[in-house]
């Protein structure tokens, strides 16, 4: 089967699945072929991904010229594949005229308000509408893309690949959880405020999305000492402004950056917060609960799915909600220990990449004009 993935600029968990997507697709004998720009194929390394993503860098004629090589492209396939709502759009135009099917996967639900968020529902209902297959990596997507008017709309849960190899590892006990936080912490110029404190962790990019400022709050309430780390790099100017913040009141916060190896940082964690006013099926979630760290995170878009009956959800901005749920982790053993268990259970229940692909597979093969 001859795949096209359309990809636009990545620098997150919408790359990473294209990448792993495409490569369990070859393994399953497809032909896959992936269209970006270049600094999404070089972070990601898609090897021979064919650089046509039309830009204002590529000037009004390059853009052309990209578009009219994807359509040539897209008229030899068997399905194109766009991810994302900027790839929404261009795969619909690259096809129209076509008999190519278009799939458009959602990650991403439109924040906002006012005339720019009127002028993108307007162009995600011609989208939604135009494509074959519209899915929603969690279930909120679904139901926007039903209301936008898709005809075929579906969950497609994009998996972690970090989250194989997470839940072969053994949970470690809390004298072996602290042990690994002091290395960490040590290799970050991090002191403890005493040996025994424990770490708590969020793993995000500093953006206004993930709403770190309630991540402080929240720390800033807790009464037993912990240091609280930031893994994750972004916005320069909110990171000062967080760092001003976390001075000013003197609170065990800590914005280490990105990390090489960020699995080490949930294996030492007490507990895992995720304050967003938006996620859709957060891989850094899934991350925490295949290595048993409970998870306290916001009741917002796909979370629920991940989260609901096994770790605390709270409403946006509710440092006190999500101190309270910190603190019940940290201060009762066998709550956390119920969690830790209950979430590694259900994320055993979770497909892998491999099996995501075979389900890909499979639907590809059921779209119009295939045999």
């Amino acid at each position: 089967m001859r795949v096209v993935m359309l990809l636009g600029r990545s620098a997150g968990g919408i790359g990473t699945h294209v990448a792993d997507l495409s490569a369990d697709l070859r393994d399953l004998g497809d032909e896959v072929t992936v269209v970006t720009d270049a600094s999404t194929a070089r972070r990601f390394d898609l090897p021979g991904a064919r650089l046509w993503w039309p830009s204002r860098a590529s000037g009004a004629l390059g853009s052309l010229r990209d578009l009219w090589r994807l359509r040539r492209l897209v008229r030899a396939a068997d399905v194109l594949h766009a991810h994302g709502h900027q790839a929404g759009l261009v795969a619909v135009v690259a096809a129209a005229g076509t008999r190519t099917p278009v799939v458009v996967s959602q990650h991403n639900a439109v924040l906002g308000g006012g005339v720019r968020r009127l002028v993108l529902d307007l162009v995600q209902r011609l989208v939604a509408r135009r494509a074959t297959l519209v899915t929603g990596a969690s279930s909120d997507l679904v139901a926007e893309a039903v209301r936008l008017g898709a005809r075929d709309a579906r969950l497609a849960a994009v998996p972690s690949p970090r989250v194989p190899g997470l839940l072969a590892a053994e949970p470690l006990d809390a004298d072996e959880r602290r042990a690994l936080a002091s290395e960490l912490l040590q290799q970050n110029g991090i002191e403890p405020p005493t040996p025994a404190a424990a770490l708590v962790l969020t793993i995000a990019r500093v953006a206004p999305q993930k709403d770190l400022r309630t991540f402080v709050d929240t720390i800033a309430r807790l009464t037993m000492p912990v240091t609280a780390v930031v893994v994750g790099g972004g916005d320069d100017d909110l990171r000062e402004a967080l760092a001003r913040r976390i001075a000013g009141d003197r609170l065990p916060v800590h914005l280490v950056g990105p990390q090489p190896d960020p699995a080490r940082w949930l294996r030492a964690a007490d507990v895992f917060v995720l304050t967003s006013t938006w996620e859709a099926r957060a891989l850094v979630v899934q991350e925490a609960m295949a290595a048993g760290v409970p998870v306290v995170a916001t009741d917002v878009g796909g979370l629920p799915d991940l989260v609901d009956g096994i770790g605390t959800l709270v409403p946006v901005g509710d440092a006190r909600q999500a101190a309270d749920a910190v603190g019940r982790y940290l201060t009762e053993p066998a709550t956390r220990h119920t969690a830790s268990v209950q979430g590694r259970e259900r994320a055993t229940s979770w497909d892998d990449g491999k099996a995501t692909a075979s389900r890909w597979h499979e639907w590809y093969s059921g779209m119009p004009g295939m045999t």
